[in-house]
């Protein structure tokens, strides 16, 4: 348990302070219409299901002035670059950004149930106090007139006995726009798509209405509420109560997120009118595609990512691609595999010769934990298959600091894990890892990179014959001096040799790969981190997009 407090206590704050907001907020919210003095009237119609409905809504336009910042890339980058303090906790932080984005959108939908429900009994309560007749407060506040001396004073939408709620919810705009906002909220919930990237608010704000404040001062209810029955004698001193419909407040919780957001996509926009030059094209083995590019004006860190869109194939779709370059190099690259219908037009069009090459559009580039990976003293760097790609851009950037004497690098060891299910994989940064291996030897810096190379997927063929060749200096399969192994890591293995071999440093794991795998490492880096601050600390980190 002390282990993982040490990895997550800041996680663990910031997400009890979002609920704890949330529940200050409900309990806030419910506590006054279920109190205020100008809502009596309503909760003599509508019971606590007011305060039901209301306190939701005000849950809701808090979460959905949330839900679109951890979107803002743009924004996540910049807090990203400008952020030196904390690196370990509020720039870890902006890596779960997808992660809360998601817990936010889970919430909207629990307090849009809540909300609806609650409405569903408001309606019903209407409905059965105005077709009552039977002379109590409920009933004589239902059949208040909708024009009192010309004024919209009326607290039932329910107008006659025999209107119903259906007609209510399709002629009042309250009720349509709710109805729609809903429809359209269970359909993105429904068809998995990109979650909510537009707020979702108190959709029947014009139905529950509260007594004016003119009113309450001529009529209050605790005065007036017994003597309903003689509003109508002209010696009564208490006068009809008038009602005003609830101002409208969603607008100023997601005007801000809103404009933010609109920015970004005009961002976007302007950059995607950029010119992009492809300087080079490489084709790999296992259906790898490398572009390297070349933009006016971009700027790139290690591990950071582009969005990437091919017009000739989709107007619409943008993906992410890690970058492979290292910020040293002329140009920017990455690699695409073929995982889909999008990636296999992509590599086929480029593949179609002499055909012209397709215009690319790129937008980016945006941060990621990776960037941080030079802050710490010993790096643990995992990638699953093209997972590798976020650290070739980093192994890149480190082979250019040595060659050019910047050795003023924190980081004085890295260990470097690459899991492949097939060995064409390895061919990718196979002269990558090469020159790796000859800088590290003439600088007499063997021990700064330890690197594995795992495959998962092969034959008895291909075993036979490493094993045949396992005292060639070279790794038969890839050409390297680091042997192949067959199988996967065994973590717990290598997660007490790198404490052993550093019980003073603070380790920084990084991982581009499968959910499975993240959980593993996950659960590693808290049992193999010592309770005692002072000694070995390790701290996961994992590529979201």
């Amino acid at each position: 348990m002390g282990n993982w407090v040490v990895n997550h206590w800041f996680s663990v704050l910031f997400l009890a302070t979002w609920l704890g907001l949330n529940i200050f907020l409900f309990v806030h919210a419910f506590h006054s219409y279920e109190k205020a003095d100008k809502y009596y009237y309503t909760r003599e119609i509508l019971g606590s299901a007011l305060a039901w409905a209301r306190a939701s809504a005000r849950c809701l336009n808090f979460n959905s002035m949330l839900i679109l910042l951890p979107v803002c890339r743009n924004l996540l980058s910049f807090l990203r670059g400008t952020c030196s303090f904390c690196r370990r906790t509020l720039r870890k932080q902006l890596g779960h950004s997808l992660t809360f984005h998601k817990l936010v959108a889970y919430m909207i939908c629990l307090l849009t149930a809540i909300h609806i429900i609650a409405h569903l009994f408001n309606f019903e309560h209407y409905s059965r106090s105005r077709q009552a007749r039977d002379g109590s407060l409920a009933f004589v506040l239902s059949t208040l007139s909708h024009k009192e001396k010309g004024e919209d004073s009326w607290l039932n939408p329910l107008q006659s006995p025999n209107m119903t709620v259906e007609y209510v919810t399709f002629t009042s705009i309250a009720g349509l726009t709710g109805l729609i906002i809903t429809v359209a909220l269970v359909l993105m919930v429904t068809s998995a798509m990109e979650f909510i990237r537009r707020s979702y608010f108190e959709v029947f704000c014009g139905l529950v209405r509260s007594q004016t404040e003119e009113s309450l001062n001529e009529s209050h209810p605790h005065r007036c509420a017994e003597s309903f029955k003689h509003w109508d004698d002209q010696e009564s001193h208490c006068k009809h109560p008038q009602f005003e419909g609830l101002p409208a407040e969603s607008w100023k919780w997601i005007l801000a997120p809103g404009v933010l957001y609109i920015f970004e996509r005009i961002l976007r926009f302007y950059r995607s009118q950029q010119k992009v030059v492809i300087t080079k094209v490489v084709m790999h083995p296992s259906k790898v595609l490398e572009l390297q590019m070349n933009k006016r004006g971009f700027s790139m860190e290690v591990g950071q990512y582009i969005f990437v869109n091919c017009p000739s194939i989709s107007y619409l779709e943008w993906h992410p691609f890690t970058l492979t370059s290292a910020p040293e190099e002329d140009f920017f690259s990455i690699h695409i595999r073929a995982a889909g219908d999008w990636t296999e037009n992509l590599i086929r069009a480029f593949e179609q010769q002499p055909s012209p090459i397709p215009r690319i559009e790129v937008d980016g580039p945006f941060g990621t934990v990776s960037e941080d990976v030079f802050q710490y003293e010993v790096a643990v760097l995992v990638g699953a298959g093209i997972g590798v790609t976020p650290f070739a851009s980093i192994l890149k950037s480190i082979w250019y600091k040595f060659r050019h004497a910047d050795h003023n690098l924190k980081t004085q060891m890295i260990y470097f894990y690459w899991i492949c299910r097939e060995t064409g994989a390895f061919a990718w940064f196979n002269n990558l890892l090469a020159s790796l291996e000859r800088e590290m030897e003439e600088l007499g810096k063997v021990d700064f990179l330890n690197y594995r190379l795992f495959l998962t997927g092969w034959d008895s063929n291909i075993a036979g014959h490493a094993a045949l060749n396992f005292d060639k200096a070279t790794d038969i399969l890839t050409g390297l001096k680091q042997k192949t192994s067959f199988g996967r890591p065994m973590w717990d293995n290598e997660f007490s040799t790198i404490a052993n071999a550093h019980p003073r440093s603070v380790v920084g794991v990084f991982l581009c790969g499968p959910q499975t795998l993240a959980k593993s490492l996950s659960k590693r880096c808290h049992q193999y981190s010592s309770l005692d601050p002072r000694k070995v600390q390790f701290y996961f980190n994992k590529e979201n997009f």
